[in-house]
């Protein structure tokens, strides 16, 4: 241990590192940066030479916003995981902007509105049909809930994503377009939603025309033009929604599965299920695990102690789940019993949902 003349007082630290004083006390008592030394008498803090290079990193993740778990990791890490950490705060950084960019525009035709700009959409049929059914099973039905009762269509420089939610389980899928007119977040009816949808099937090679122009919707495809106004609710944020779910972290496992062979099993009579109270009802709950070749399986309640990695879900709307993807082969993403399930394309980062767990 080195005496108090080989150390540095708080002090010293904080004008080494451009860390205030206030900000080295609450790094020591978060566990992220403690002194070498406090002195059991006075209570002074004290510390060596290699704590200045930490500090300083410190500094620069705190001034760049960087949340305090993922300080105290990077402060303990290897450079590469600290690289892997710097890039994953800089999406959420962009993604932030981009956020704030799209609310700036809402707040400035509130408080100056003006005639809407139009932006148009040219997509291949196909293209938008695949990413409908993706996310349609998600839309919720709810009568006292709104804004929860269509399709969002968050349109990007290059193409679209669409979203849906039902609060239970979130659906995302992405298009590509020719767009013409300023980046744009539209909340489609599911009434319209589902009027165009058949006409996809009939399109020829002409690309679909979706224009929006502030509340007015035009879709045309086939041959017609159908016509509708976009809802008025505030649709929820999504990204924040995906952070809260799936986080920015890997899932703690990603098992592969065959999609016939799964929904076989849901929909066998004699699949095991638990018993579970939801809203005043019974409700037959499908507990997902993992076997001991890494391997997918329905856990019966026998099991439930056995597998850490269990998540209960809604099996009918894992079963929805399946079906939207599209897929003969899914990649399944579990990370333990209160967190949500994820149901991804192994060929298609863009398009998957997320269901909600259930508590077992």
């Amino acid at each position: 241990m080195p005496g108090v003349s080989d150390l540095h007082s708080i002090g010293e630290l904080a004008r080494a590192s451009g860390l205030t004083v206030s900000a080295l006390r609450f790094y020591d008592s978060a566990g992220v940066l403690e002194p070498a030394l406090v002195d059991p008498v006075t209570g002074y803090r004290w510390y060596t030479d290699e704590q200045i290079a930490p500090a300083r990193l410190v500094a620069g993740l705190r001034r760049i916003g960087m949340p305090v778990p993922e300080i105290a990791a990077a402060v303990r890490a290897e450079p590469a995981a600290v690289h892997r950490l710097l890039d994953t705060h800089l999406r959420r950084l962009v993604d932030g902007l981009a956020d704030a960019r799209r609310e700036v525009t809402r707040l400035r035709a509130l408080v100056d509105p003006a005639q809407p700009a139009t932006t148009t959409l040219l997509l291949t049929p196909a293209d938008l049909a695949a990413a409908v059914d993706a996310v349609r099973f998600a839309v919720g039905a709810d009568p006292e809930l709104p804004m929860l009762s269509g399709v969002l269509l968050d349109v990007e420089s290059d193409g679209v994503r669409l979203v849906a939610t039902d609060r239970y389980r979130l659906a995302l899928a992405r298009a590509g377009a020719d767009v013409d007119g300023p980046p744009v977040r539209v909340f489609v009816p599911v009434d319209l939603v589902d009027q165009f949808r058949p006409l996809l099937d009939a399109a020829d090679a002409w690309p679909v025309r979706l224009t929006v122009a502030g509340a007015d919707l035009h879709v045309a495809v086939a041959g017609r033009t159908l016509t509708g106004s976009a809802l008025s609710y505030d649709f929820p944020d999504y990204r924040r929604l995906l952070r809260k779910a799936v986080g920015e972290r890997p899932a703690a496992r990603r098992i592969p599965v065959d999609v016939a062979a799964l929904r076989a099993a849901l929909a066998d009579p004699a699949a095991p299920t638990v018993a579970r109270e939801h809203d005043g009802e019974a409700l037959a709950v499908t507990v997902l695990g993992v076997d001991d070749q890494g391997g997918l399986r329905l856990l019966p309640a026998a099991d439930l102690g056995t597998d850490a990695l269990r998540v209960g879900v809604n099996g009918g709307y894992l079963l929805d789940a399946l079906d939207a993807a599209g897929a003969p082969q899914l990649v399944l993403e579990l990370d333990g019993p209160v967190a949500p399930l994820a149901v991804r394309r192994p060929d298609d980062a863009d398009t998957y949902s997320v269901l909600m767990p259930i508590r077992l």
